[in-house]
């Protein structure tokens, strides 16, 4: 009984470019709500929130924060170690309907190799193609994105926070991911034996 107290807990990073709306996933997550001016603020350096969800009957606890892209590749790139203490997801996100932001993934997604290969092999990636309502005005295919997540050893999925689409789905299948890591890394309870 005590292992499901003391793993519980959840930390997720939020990264990606200015305007791929992060914040918003993370007050979609948190919060259940949308705010379309907030997606023009910008995030001026961290956010976070919280958000208890009852998963195989299990309650996991999610502490999330989303970093500014403006600090993203340099935290990345300078403090990998700390950066991650106690992390076990990070959700890179890029926006569908804007190129460059799909191709910025690249860089930060190197860091987040080296950093699971050196320091913590059993954080759960998550690449996030956001703002699946604006299909009319795709420029990155699902496919390619598919593709880099698999390439780089990532999971994918596709969201929209402007309309609640993928967005708990997202929290919720790399938290069972999670789980079934730590059990096979520690011995730990996944959510089928806790």
């Amino acid at each position: 009984m005590k292992a499901n107290v003391l793993h519980n807990h959840l930390k997720y990073i939020i990264i990606g470019d200015v305007g791929v709306g992060k914040s918003c996933i993370l007050l979609r997550f948190t919060e259940n709500s949308f705010q379309a001016n907030h997606k023009l603020l910008g995030t001026r350096r961290i956010e976070s929130g919280r958000k208890v969800v009852i998963i195989d009957g299990k309650e996991v606890n999610f502490q999330l924060w989303e970093v500014s892209s403006q600090e993203s590749k340099f935290q990345l790139e300078q403090s990998t170690p700390s950066y991650y203490r106690g992390a076990d997801g990070v959700m890179l996100v890029y926006d569908i309907t804007r190129r460059g932001t799909f191709e910025h993934c690249e860089d930060l997604s190197n860091i987040l190799s080296e950093t699971k290969e050196n320091y913590h092999s059993e954080i759960i990636i998550t690449l996030i193609g956001n703002k699946s309502d604006l299909d009319n005005k795709r420029v990155v295919s699902y496919e390619e994105g598919k593709q880099f997540a698999d390439e780089h050893g990532f999971a994918f999925i596709e969201t929209s926070a402007t309309v609640a689409d993928n967005v708990e789905a997202a929290f919720i299948e790399s938290a069972e991911e999670i789980y079934e890591n730590i059990h096979y890394f520690t011995g730990r309870p996944s959510f089928d034996s806790m």
